[in-house]
């Protein structure tokens, strides 16, 4: 299928009002913002009421207690670096935590998160120096130099995330008083006269800034930073930054971004840098870099990531492995990797359309991007190991945890990207529910919502979306106008929704149905106000198989519920067990009770004597047990225990 995107651009004007994260300036689909589509309820409804009630606030808190915003009051007094804390790259999280603030204001007015973004803005605003430069870390006596270590130093990793919370603000509030927008401007004007075709020939160790600058071009209007986005990315992959012990893969400087087959190296870095490069070739309609990033996502998903969507499987480095290389217990799928590989996967859905783009959108969205917080939003798992082996220990609710050391969601870590990033996600969720192109509205993402556009011939749509997903399989989209011409109302049927259909209802009968396989659905027709179009999925659990070159899990299945992936936590075992005591019947099929999925274990003999390895012999395994298994993104909520995805089979 060829990827080459339309010629014609999306109204340049238009662009800018779009309330969205991502609004390119020419695309398949064209995303419908936070002012066209609302979550009202359901799963994601009731998370992004607890991100708007309890974690924002808390992470406020915390940047406040570790010091980290009282880094720009130093920096504003002039007395830094006496007293400065947190890492090189802790900015960032103030910049994060203006984003998610800023979508949230999209969705509801609130005077006082009003109130606290200002005077946060404030604050960052009296830091900035009279040349445009902003950092806590760099630049002033008594510290390393600006720009001194791209490596390692963040200064326009840090700067992206300006630029990001900066749009978010434009596109929620134009033309806002407060000032963001002029701070984040001034930033980014330096950084093309610094970095620009006649200056340093070099770009940051941590990829972010690439899609930050492409963003503000398309809210600004300024080319200049779009054209400084595509030289931080044709620069990259010629042994530019200096080597280290992981070597370049690590921040993506080995290979040129359009010559590589798959994501390396750093998750978080590689899909933030495949974002930007995605906005990069679709402003300057390098295709032929659209089309190596598509073949990159596609061997990426195909052979690096983990059922749950997850990325990065060593800790050392936070790193992708090979090919297969996916262990359990051992998996490091960050949170953040997670919400970059939405980045990532999102952009690529706009650019070309294809359903399975989405598709991944949804199992990371459920399984990492879920799975991070605690259900009162104030404590987060950095990283999501899909084995746990021996049972966590409760953080304490006052200190900070080191990264990913933490064995249950802890409420802050040392290096704190995660909770500010999932915040900034789950506020800025409604505009990745739908799409809009010249046929009609496309919904990729299933929650309670109401949608109201105007499709590119002037004509105002309005939709109602009512489900339980993913309790139930049943998603219902009405419709509130009357249509006097044909248009397309397109429905996602996720990749493992055999068996799916479609009814169609008017005048209160059904007037079609139709069976549907996994990808888009299509319904056209002159829709009548009262018309209701409903997708039916199916919910049954299903057994899954590795495949069988993944050597961590060959002889284990998984069981998953929809877009859910299950786990077996031993908090549900007779006598809390353990699970690496059990294996699963084989031969059983799981079955729903109650409202949760139940399959046949069996306790397995342990080896006799102090060495591990004995000849094989048939039987081996006690009496069966009937366990209720829990929704990943669930587990460990209920206090410390062990858990794992990948069941061994009897």
């Amino acid at each position: 299928m060829s990827t080459t995107l339309p010629t014609r651009p999306l109204d340049s004007a238009a662009a800018r009002t779009v309330v969205a994260p991502v609004v390119p300036s020419r695309a398949r689909l064209r995303p419908l913002g936070l002012d066209e589509v609302r979550i009202t309820g359901g799963f994601w409804g009731e998370r992004q009421r607890v991100n708007a009630a309890h974690t924002l606030s808390h992470i406020l808190d915390r940047l406040e207690s570790e010091g980290w915003l009282p880094n720009f009051d130093r920096a504003a007094a002039g007395t830094l670096p006496a007293g400065r804390r947190g890492r090189e790259f802790s900015d960032s999280e103030v910049y994060k935590y203006l984003e998610a603030a800023a979508w949230e204001l999209g969705r509801h007015d609130d005077e006082e998160l009003e109130r606290t973004f200002r005077a946060v803005v404030e604050r960052v605003g009296a830091a900035q120096e009279i040349d445009g430069y902003l950092n806590t870390e760099f630049g002033r006596p008594g510290q390393q130099p600006r720009w001194s270590d791209l490596e390692w130093g963040h200064e326009l990793y840090c700067l992206g995330h300006l630029f990001q919370a900066a749009v978010a603000r434009e596109r929620t509030r134009p033309g806002a008083d407060d000032g963001l927008l002029l701070i984040a401007r001034r930033a980014a004007d330096l950084v093309c006269e610094v970095f620009g075709a006649d200056g340093i020939p070099s770009f940051c160790g941590h990829p972010e800034i690439e899609a930050a600058l492409a963003e503000l071009a398309r809210v600004t209007g300024d080319e200049r930073y779009a054209a400084q986005a595509a030289l931080f990315v044709a620069r990259r992959g010629h042994d530019t930054l200096a080597d280290i012990e992981w070597g370049r893969r690590y921040f993506q400087d080995d290979v040129p971004i359009r010559d590589a087959t798959a994501l390396s190296g750093h998750a978080v870095r590689a899909n933030y840098l495949a974002a930007g490069a995605v906005d990069v070739a679709v402003e300057t309609r390098d295709d032929d870099l659209l089309d190596a990033l598509r073949a990159q996502w596609t061997r990426t998903r195909g052979r690096r990531t983990y059922i749950t969507g997850g990325q990065g499987s060593h800790h050392q480095d936070e790193a992708f492995g090979d090919d297969w290389e996916l262990p359990s217990d051992r998996a490091y799928s960050e949170t953040c990797a997670g919400i970059a590989s939405v980045m990532f996967s999102w952009r690529l859905l706009l650019s070309g359309g294809e359903s399975a783009y989405a598709d991944l959108i949804e199992r990371t969205l459920f399984n990492v991007v879920a799975t991070s917080p605690s259900a009162d939003g104030r404590s987060f798992f950095y990283a999501n190991t899909l084995h746990q082996r021996v049972p966590g220990v409760v953080p304490d609710p006052d200190a900070t945890s080191p990264r990913a050391s933490s064995s249950l969601r802890a409420p802050w870590f040392e290096v704190s990207c995660c909770p500010p990033n999932v915040a900034r996600t789950l506020a800025s969720l409604d505009a990745y529910i739908a799409t809009a192109d010249d046929r009609g509205i496309q919904i990729h993402q299933y929650a309670p919502a109401e949608i109201r556009t105007t499709l590119d011939d002037g004509r105002d749509v309005s939709l109602r979306v009512d489900t339980a997903y993913p309790s139930d399989g049943t998603v219902r989209v009405s419709v509130d106008r009357d249509a006097d011409e044909p248009w397309t109302l397109s429905l996602r049927v996720p990749e493992w929704a055999e068996g799916a259909a479609i009814r169609v209802w008017s005048g209160g009968a059904v007037v079609e149905t139709v069976s549907v396989a996994p990808g888009r659905a299509d319904v056209t027709r002159a829709f009548r106000a009262g018309d209701v179009v409903e997708l039916e999925l199916p919910m049954a659990p299903r057994v899954v198989d590795p495949d069988p070159r993944i050597d961590a899990v060959r002889g284990c299945v998984a069981v998953e519920r929809g877009p859910e992936v299950l786990a077996l936590e031993s908090t549900d075992l007779s006598g809390h067990g353990d699970v690496g005591e059990v294996a699963l019947d084989r031969g059983s099929t799981p079955t729903e009770q109650d409202g949760r999925v139940w399959v046949d274990v069996a306790r397995r003999a342990a080896h006799p004597g102090d060495w591990p390895y004995t000849q094989a012999v048939s039987g081996g395994l006690g009496e069966t047990e009937r366990v209720a298994l829990v929704p990943y993104h669930d587990w460990g909520n209920r206090g410390p225990s062990t858990m794992r995805v990948w069941i061994p089979t009897a």
